[in-house]
């Protein structure tokens, strides 16, 4: 039996439409699986365009026996048969001329979630299970893979080493206190409550503690996970289930080391064109990729958070009641200032540097002035901030003292401790959300269009 199966398999898979589109016209058959975008029927000749999702480009079948694409509807599932040629008509290189067909999963037209008129995006929210085929979800999900792509290929090429970190955790990375909890485990009967790991255990909300861990060992890490916040806003940038890029590396001592990594890594992103790309941004506003494609061949500006709080103060003396919060030294930067430095000060990406410390985490290094942490944040146009940084606070006497600013259980912290008594080098890193940052390159107004199936306070499909 098994030597019948062995001899019968090809042992290969089949081409997809963005393999075919590629090919040389020859007069021999080949498959092509995908689905029915749309059917064209005509007296003598039929035409439907076939999609598998691995292209922005659908590909035209033509059915010069029309009886054939009778039974085809839109989202039908189909297998066709035929020989790929040169297409005369406009819109397309190639064409595939079907010598056979078989439906391989029908599709109700009339009761079909996905229509091809436009669709609003909450209307294609609740048929998460199903937008993934739109065109517009469609290149958000190869956009997302190429830019994964792109940033591996980057950190491997300055050897970073890839590092898998734990979803679960015992601390909250940020002391903000936004972590969803795992629940005890109960018996019965009756019920008696335990953790299930011998200690409150909760959903990561960043992997940095641990990367921080890893450096102190093999120099340079990076990270692309999940994180998770329990967080109740309903802006167009948070979710509660986001991905999370966070690099760290070791014997690094220049906040602006940081800042040309970011810019480096990101730059290379942007010189990663695509059509999917291309298609995203068809329909956007001309002025915000232009600012996007100039961010590709300048050098990013670098301003002192007093600086900007100056700018702010400034433009909030001549154009009074524009922004909502005031802008003052010490106090964090609010998404309408972020946007306003960023849009109409620079104009392009901005990175702000040494916030003043009371406002930051404990684990940022303390710099000489005993006011401001050696940090950081990256602003970029019509999104705000899309990465933070710092240098870490490898001396222990300090991160000591931090631990008693920020009153932190020094016993759940000893590990971390540990990392700058047992031979701690200066070190250095950061996050950068993967959704915000696929908003925009890709010019996707929300978030929530840029993950597959998002998840928000009070929202949660499948």
């Amino acid at each position: 039996m098994f030597k019948r199966f062995a001899s019968t398999s090809t042992g290969r898979l089949q081409p997809t439409i963005r393999q075919v589109l590629v090919l040389k016209p020859t007069n021999e058959n080949i498959y092509v699986n995908g689905w029915v975008k749309s059917v064209r029927l005509q007296k003598r000749v039929a035409f439907a365009m076939i999609q598998d999702g691995t292209s922005a480009q659908s590909l035209q079948a033509v059915f010069t026996n029309p009886s054939l694409a009778s039974g085809l509807t839109n989202g039908a599932s189909v297998r066709l048969t035929g020989r790929l040629s040169e297409s005369p008509g406009a819109g397309q290189e190639k064409e595939l001329q079907v010598e056979s067909l078989d439906i391989l999963g029908t599709c109700d037209p009339a009761k079909y979630p996905i229509q091809k008129q436009t669709m609003s995006v909450d209307y294609l929210r609740d048929h998460a299970h199903l937008r993934p085929r739109t065109d517009a979800t469609g290149s958000m999900l190869r956009l997302r893979d190429q830019t994964m792509r792109s940033l591996h290929d980057y950190f491997n090429r300055n050897d970073f080493c890839y590092a898998h970190t734990p979803i679960i955790t015992s601390s909250d990375a940020e002391g903000a206190g936004s972590t969803f909890r795992i629940a005890p485990i109960t018996t019965e009967p009756p019920p008696h409550p335990h953790e299930f790991f011998s200690q409150p255990a909760y959903l990561t909300v960043s992997s940095q503690l641990h990367l921080e861990a890893l450096a102190n060992a093999v120099s340079r890490v990076w990270t692309l996970s999940p994180c998770f916040r329990a967080e109740r806003s309903q802006t167009n940038r948070h979710l509660a289930e986001f991905w999370m890029l966070e690099a760290e590396w070791a014997f690094t001592r220049d906040v602006h080391d940081l800042c040309q990594v970011v810019e480096d890594s990101l730059k290379d992103v942007l010189r990663s064109d695509s059509p999917d790309r291309q298609a995203l941004w068809k329909n956007g506003d001309a002025s915000k990729r232009a600012m996007l494609d100039a961010a590709l061949n300048e050098t990013w500006t670098r301003m002192s958070y007093s600086d900007a709080v100056r700018e702010l103060q400034r433009h909030d003396t001549t154009a009074p009641g524009e922004f909502k919060f005031k802008p003052e030294w010490g106090k964090g930067l609010q998404s309408e200032h972020e946007r306003w430095l960023s849009e109409k000060l620079v104009g392009g990406p901005v990175f702000v540097v040494d916030y003043p410390a009371e406002i930051k985490p404990f684990y940022m290094r303390l710099n000489e002035d005993g006011r401001t942490a050696a940090c950081f944040d990256l602003l970029v146009p019509h999104v705000g901030e899309l990465v933070g940084g710092s240098l870490r606070e490898e001396r222990l006497d300090m991160l000591e003292q931090s631990f008693e600013k920020h009153r932190l259980d020094r016993a759940a912290y000893g590990w971390y401790l540990d990392l700058r008594k047992y031979g701690g080098a200066p070190h250095g890193g950061f996050g950068m959300g993967f959704e915000r940052l696929i908003s925009w390159i890709g010019g996707i107004e929300n978030v929530r269009e840029c993950i597959p199936m998002p998840r928000w306070a009070g929202r949660m499909l499948l």
